[in-house]
């Protein structure tokens, strides 16, 4: 199976990192005005061979950069998942209201468009996708998959207010609904990438807010070492966790259980059973689907300790608890994972990897 690999604590607490970037609001709109993070991270490719992308941080709900397709290129806005294999963007044909709210591919104006007469449909946590399957030059950075599979969205639901067009997956083949060639399989067969690595920078203190890099690892993004940890299984970004505690406590994961690390995922979730346990300890109040949390307590609740691979990754209050849109905070834990039989299963999200720059080695198959 392939290993994942929970990178050094992310430079986050100080922002140490080499971009020149700053949190004042003024310098933020003169770098912005200069493109320095864009020409920053161009530079820092051609030297490297490492292409980097830069990522938006939307209201800690998803970390959003920009693909092109087609020739001429047209960009969308899309996550970067590593919970999926396929890349997915609303169609021009496509009727429904989400579609009228984000950016369409008008595969008429593609010179190498190719299209089939196969359908596909995705349901998501949020939503579901229907459509059909076509090929065309996707462009992520200066790196180029030709005649890349992909999903042309017909009807589409629960995604209106989402801040992006679309979806590009990096998981292993085997997890492809599309039934086709991961658009990162084809960048390494195509020689457009040296190594078969890609890792996350995701943060909340800097303007860039995040970092997707594709062919290597920079050593600037983290501090401290890498701790590898294998994959449970060949074929999804899953490993095994020893236990979760709270002030030395066991409160759930009590004998062993896995964890997928989900770059899609916003939050951390879990079994609703273990969720409520959680919520318990804090305490949390229910409401709909959020529990709330006095904001008072983050300054006194302790962490929420990960312990895997014998390495515990600590995820402090600051990092569990977010405020919404009416400044009122909420848990970052979820539940409901328990649509996997096999074992008990969490999912890594955002929360988490906000935290942990993560490294995914599908040469070796860990992380």
């Amino acid at each position: 199976m392939k290993w994942l690999v929970l990178l050094g604590l992310v430079a986050f607490s100080e922002c140490i990192l080499r971009i020149p970037l700053t949190k004042v609001k003024i310098m933020q709109e003169t770098l912005n005005e200069k493109s320095l993070l864009s020409n920053f991270l161009k530079e820092r490719s051609k030297s490297s061979y490492i292409t980097y992308l830069p990522l938006r941080n939307f209201q800690d709900f998803a970390y959003i950069g920009n693909i092109t397709i087609g020739t001429p290129p047209q960009e969308f806005r899309v996550v970067f998942d590593t919970g999926s294999s396929d890349v997915w963007v609303p169609s021009v044909s496509c009727s429904s209201s989400s579609c009228h709210t984000h950016t369409t591919f008008k595969y008429q104006d593609s010179s190498t468009f190719r299209r089939t007469t196969r359908h596909f449909e995705i349901t998501l946590g949020s939503g579901k996708i229907k459509g059909h399957l076509a090929y065309d030059t996707i462009r992520i950075g200066d790196l180029v998959s030709t005649d890349q599979l992909f999903g042309l969205s017909l009807e589409v639901s629960g995604f209106d207010d989402s801040p992006f067009d679309g979806v590009v997956g990096l998981n292993y083949p085997n997890i492809s609904v599309l039934e086709g060639i991961p658009i990162f399989d084809n960048l390494k067969k195509q020689g457009a990438i040296s190594e078969p690595v890609f890792a996350f920078y995701l943060s909340k203190c800097l303007v860039g807010n995040g970092v997707l890099m594709l062919g290597g690892v920079d050593k600037a993004y983290y501090r401290g070492v890498l701790n590898w940890a294998p994959l449970t299984r060949v074929g999804d970004w899953r490993v095994n966790v020893d236990h979760i505690t709270m002030k030395g406590q066991f409160i759930a994961c009590f004998a062993g259980c896995e964890a997928l690390v989900d770059t899609g995922t916003s939050w951390i979730l879990g079994p609703k059973a273990m969720i409520i346990n959680i919520h318990r300890f804090l305490p949390a109040t229910p409401l709909g689907s959020k529990h709330y949390i006095p904001c008072s307590a983050i300054k006194v609740l302790p962490s929420i300790i990960f312990t895997i691979n014998g390495i515990s990754y600590p995820v402090p209050p600051q990092a569990y608890i977010l405020k919404d849109a009416r400044g009122h905070c909420v848990s970052g834990f979820r539940g409901n994972t328990e649509v996997y039989l096999h074992a008990e299963t969490w999912i890594l999200g955002d929360v988490f990897l906000r935290l942990y720059f993560s490294v995914y080695d599908r040469g070796n198959n860990r992380i």
